[in-house]
């Protein structure tokens, strides 16, 4: 009985510290809004714009900096905070990257290949407090729409030897991961070439690649090139939605001290070196005024893959190249 009751208490707590975010307009739920706790820390709101926040379970946190794709940023005390929060769209509008391109032109696809390593030694490892970017340069001068772009995963098989891909050896998992496309700006991301918001779940079922379709976001590319980013949202229950995730693991030392680890999501990302430039930007999503640094040595990133040179995610893209007329 007291097992029972504590459970309807618990419940009690959370439904009572679930906060939904909102359009300010419209008054439609705000999917994966960035809640930054402005400490290095934060969380994330699934698709309906809902997350929790109680002083219980973030007791030294005093306000809250959320962030969302076309909205003015929001920053609020967490006193007495209300059940519904809302964002102001932004006014500015996008950037115009291609004048007059019709869909019914003729065109021919291209593509490049994505690099694919199932080595766990040559991975990155996701946490959700860092956001990946990779530059892609326009290939030519004709009239070019994004159609597809193919995100390398790990499936990191067990016969460490061998290095056999077998689908008895994948670990299994369900995660959710946000997509963002940049402008360049002066060598790194800039605007945003699209305010949807662009989301994939992936398994270890989708293989050691994830092709995600953009053709309906009418990705046109400049003429200075662009960015493909990359962020992990967190762990997906069977139906997609997003789980409750830490930043951190908390673990307690042999002499009684407890030490934060930070989380990793799988799938792991393959790193190359195959790519001659350096094209990868890394930034930590959850401190207010982030800035983008190339994953290079000298910019503070201590990581074993640059002891190996291997400086880039290798992301695929496929696009359609349209003929002149």
């Amino acid at each position: 009985m007291r097992k029972i009751l504590f459970v309807i208490l618990f419940i009690g707590q959370l439904s009572f510290a679930q906060i939904t975010v909102k359009d300010s307009i419209t008054k439609y739920p705000v999917s994966y809004a960035t809640i930054s706790f402005g400490n290095g820390n934060g969380i994330f709101a699934d698709d309906e714009g809902q997350f929790y926040f109680t002083k219980k379970l973030y007791p030294d946190i005093d306000s809250l900096f959320i962030s969302a794709l076309g909205f003015k940023n929001l920053n609020i005390s967490t006193k007495n905070l209300p059940d519904e929060l809302f964002l102001q769209p932004k006014a500015d509008e996008l950037d115009e990257v291609v004048v007059g391109v019709k869909l019914d032109r003729k065109f021919k696809k291209e593509t490049l290949k994505p690099y694919l390593d199932d080595n766990y030694y040559n991975c990155w490892l996701p946490t959700i407090e860092s956001e990946i970017a990779v530059y892609f340069p326009k290939t030519t001068t004709k009239d070019q729409k994004l159609s597809s772009v193919s995100f390398p995963i790990a499936l990191e098989s067990k016969d460490w030897k061998k290095r056999k891909r077998s689908n008895s050896e994948k670990k299994k998992f369900s995660t959710l991961f946000k997509v963002k496309f940049y402008n360049n700006n002066n060598g790194i991301p800039g605007k945003v070439l699209t305010y949807e918001t662009i989301v994939f779940r992936a398994t270890e079922k989708d293989g050691d690649v994830f092709e995600l379709n953009v053709d309906e976001f009418d990705i046109y590319i400049p003429e200075n090139g662009f960015f493909v980013s990359l962020q992990v949202l967190g762990y997906t229950d069977k139906l997609g939605k997003l789980l409750p995730n830490k930043k951190y693991k908390e673990i307690e030392s042999k002499n009684g001290n407890v030490i934060k680890i930070p989380t990793n999501f799988r799938p792991l990302l393959p790193f190359t070196e195959k790519v001659e430039s350096k094209n990868t930007y890394i930034k930590r999503v959850f401190i207010s005024g982030n800035n983008w640094l190339k994953f290079e040595n000298g910019n503070g990133f201590q990581s074993s893959l640059l002891d190996k040179n291997l400086f880039n995610y290798g992301i695929g893209l496929t696009y359609k190249t349209y003929k002149d007329e």
